[in-house]
């Protein structure tokens, strides 16, 4: 999995996780163990949180923007 994402590092992505709960956020770093994810909380909050590849069941790019995805 790291060969393929390290080209997203300064990306924004979305993780999903094997318990089913999901994250989004801009990818900070990536090693043979674990992301880096940089995450907004609220208002101008952000943190830097680190994910273990074994509770990743899938990492997905941001895609462009269209009207496709407009409420």
């Amino acid at each position: 999995m790291f060969e393929k994402i390290k080209y997203l590092i300064g990306q924004p992505i979305g993780v999903s996780f094997k318990n089913g709960l999901s994250v989004s956020g801009v990818l900070c770093s990536a090693n043979e163990h674990e992301i880096s994810l940089m995450e907004y909380l609220y208002q101008e909050k952000f943190i830097q949180r680190h994910y273990d590849f074994h509770m990743i069941q899938g990492i997905y790019m941001f895609p462009s923007c269209s009207d496709e995805y407009l409420n």
